[in-house]
């Protein structure tokens, strides 16, 4: 079984290769291009390709990628949003996830985030490197007491739900489907009601056509004043040019973003001597109470360790027919 593997970063090369002799039969070779219908030529004689989160995984693509023979795309992360997951069936193309990595890795950033833009770390360090030791700029709030809204309580909201009533928060939470392992700590409420009794909100959800831009300036304005916003899950559920709005509004006291809109082109690549025309996202950086980091949420070695293993094990049963709860097409 032959895997062509996309934008293979160095730590990725360092979390498969240890564990491919495992799999017998098993080839991946590495290439540094994203996956987009221009790249999927490259693909012709492989039996799967592995794809992640910023790859472009859409019909062209598909039709491509079948052409060259492929039966398998293997997406080595939990999102799906970026594949067209019916012109994959249409195709007979197989598409496995890797659902459940380690959601404690995704969950404690977005709490590390909370917590740097509560406290202002990041201008704290700054300041102090350049040996200004005064307090300005750096008031924060308590959050034990407080309360936290969830936004998604599958396996890495509920971490995080776990991780907020550690801190002695109130644990609210809004989904469609509740989790019976949180009914003990916390309290399901609607969509706006979460929205106005929360002092953190965290968003933990899929991409959907339900959840695109679920925040936008309308449901920013139902917030308490002074909340802090964290999103580490996709960049589309907040429309980010009415969060910018809203920041000009003063509603938040810190917004922390893992995720966001305009992150294609330039997650996990170095941009550092680029003059970023018409960003969004140097726009939001103007802010004092905003942080953005690149899509690290995955980024632990035990994450990492899970992301291979499963994804491997996906093209083992793929090749077998074996459907799982992996499977997304």
């Amino acid at each position: 079984m032959k895997v062509l593997f996309y934008a293979a970063k160095i730590y990725d090369k360092r979390s498969f290769d240890p564990l491919i002799p495992r799999f017998e039969g098993v080839e991946v070779d590495y290439i540094d291009p994203e996956l987009e219908p221009r790249t999927a030529t490259l693909a012709k004689g492989y039996d799967a390709i592995c794809a992640f989160v910023s790859a472009d995984v859409g019909a062209k693509t598909l039709e491509i990628l079948k052409e060259c023979g492929v039966k398998t795309v293997l997406m080595r992360c939990a999102g799906f949003n970026n594949v067209d997951i019916e012109k994959a069936k249409e195709l007979g193309i197989t598409v496995k996830r890797v659902p459940g990595y380690s959601p404690e890795s995704v969950a404690e950033l977005a709490m590390a985030l909370a917590l740097a833009v509560n406290r202002r770390l990041y201008k704290a360090y700054n300041k102090v490197r350049e040996n200004d030791y005064s307090l300005k700029g750096l008031r924060g709030v308590n959050f034990y007491q407080k309360t936290a809204g969830i936004v998604g309580t599958g396996k890495i909201g509920a971490a995080m739900c776990r991780i907020c009533k550690g801190f002695g928060m109130r644990v609210i939470a809004y989904d469609v489907y509740q989790n019976p392992s949180l009914k003990d700590f916390v309290e399901y409420v609607s969509f706006d009601e979460l929205l106005a009794q929360s002092d953190l909100i965290s968003l933990h959800c899929p991409l959907m056509d339900s959840t695109y831009h679920m925040i936008n300036i309308e449901s920013i304005k139902k917030m308490k004043d002074g909340v802090i916003l964290v999103n580490t899950s996709r960049g589309a559920l907040v429309d980010t040019n009415e969060l910018i709005e809203g920041i000009r509004l003063k509603k938040f006291l810190g917004v922390g973003l893992d995720v966001y809109e305009e992150e294609a082109g330039n997650v996990y690549e170095d941009r550092s001597d680029d003059i970023m025309e018409h960003s969004v996202t140097a726009r939001l950086l103007a802010f004092p109470n905003v942080m953005i980091t690149s899509h690290q949420g995955f980024y632990t070695m035990e994450a990492l360790a899970a992301i291979a293993e499963t994804t491997l094990q996906n093209l083992v049963d793929a090749e077998k027919g074996i459907r799982t709860d992996n499977d997304v097409a």
